[in-house]
């Protein structure tokens, strides 16, 4: 579970969590090997498992590299009745699951794909996260539908409704690459540019290491991202949590923290970027002149 040049190989993962340990996880699959000409939109079926395995194999190794702790299979739709469902935008269907994987004897851990408005049936939050860890999951939160903003709020909705229960558990985010501030109750799949015009919402660096920041001040210790989560993504959440972890990522070895290695570029307006003060505050434009900066969701 250490990714290179981490230490505690063995450890398993409610180890880590109950001492306090952050535990990264990993980042897109089916969005990013879907960019790569591996993945086929619409039903998003991962047979690149079977047909291109060198190509999930070298995404995973680009997470671990990364900085993640985590590696999970690439199995999303891969289930006989596919995406019919919906799992996990609802409750009760969450707890089932939890209630099932209990019987293995293995730690549960379970994610709902909701936002601060709660799941389709109109459960809210924290109400979710109560009926998870009474079922008997180990550690709950939110991944993929939504921003890292959007993540958060959810994510603090869920820690009050346990505090209120009484309860404790670990908490997980995993939010989306892409910025909704826009999104209705569906999150992401609901909104125009879904999923071939999400470019301009792509998250920067810094805006992942904020995100990495403000979850671990939540008390959220395990910490990754879902669609549009490249492995640059993570090796921000790494770097952000350096200081808590004890060490960086092999894949910071070319990359200077804060754009310090701008030091030595030959143009002196490009030489005065490499400081975290201007990376903090900059205010990216899109480039797009004439296109809104919010959509409007069509369900």
């Amino acid at each position: 579970m250490a990714p290179v040049g981490g230490p505690g190989a063995k450890k398993g993962i409610l180890e880590r969590l109950d001492s306090g340990e952050v535990v990264v996880g990993d980042g897109s699959f089916l969005i990013t090997l879907e960019k790569r000409g591996y993945v086929k939109a619409g039903l998003w079926t991962p047979e690149a498992i079977v047909d291109h395995p060198d190509a999930v194999r070298q995404l995973h190794m680009e997470f671990l590299r990364a900085g993640s702790n985590v590696m999970q299979t690439f199995t999303f739709s891969a289930s006989e009745d596919n995406m019919g469902s919906k799992y996990f935008e609802h409750a009760e269907e969450a707890v089932w699951a939890v209630e099932v994987l209990k019987e293995s004897g293995k730690p549960v851990a379970v994610t709902m794909c909701i936002g601060p408005d709660g799941d389709m049936c109109g459960v809210k939050p924290g109400e979710c996260a109560v009926k998870l860890v009474k079922a008997g999951a180990a550690i709950v939160g939110v991944n993929c539908r939504f921003g890292p903003s959007t993540s958060l709020k959810t994510m603090k909705l869920m820690k009050e409704g346990l505090q209120a229960a009484g309860l404790q558990a670990h908490l997980i985010v995993q939010s989306l690459g892409f910025h909704t501030p826009d999104c209705g109750k569906g999150g992401v799949v609901d909104l125009p540019e879904y999923p071939f015009g999400l470019e301009p919402r792509v998250a920067t660096r810094w805006d992942i290491q904020k995100y990495a920041r403000e979850a671990y001040n939540l008390g959220v210790r395990y910490i990754g991202g879902c669609c549009g989560f490249e492995p640059y993504h993570i090796r921000a959440i790494a770097e952000e949590l350096a200081p808590e972890r004890g060490f960086l990522p092999p894949a910071s070895e070319k990359h200077g923290s804060w754009g310090s290695g701008l030091n030595m570029h030959t143009k002196p307006w490009i030489r005065a970027r490499a400081r975290r003060e201007y990376w903090e505050n900059l205010l990216p434009a899109s480039g797009r002149p004439f296109c809104p900066s919010l959509s409007q969701p069509d369900a």
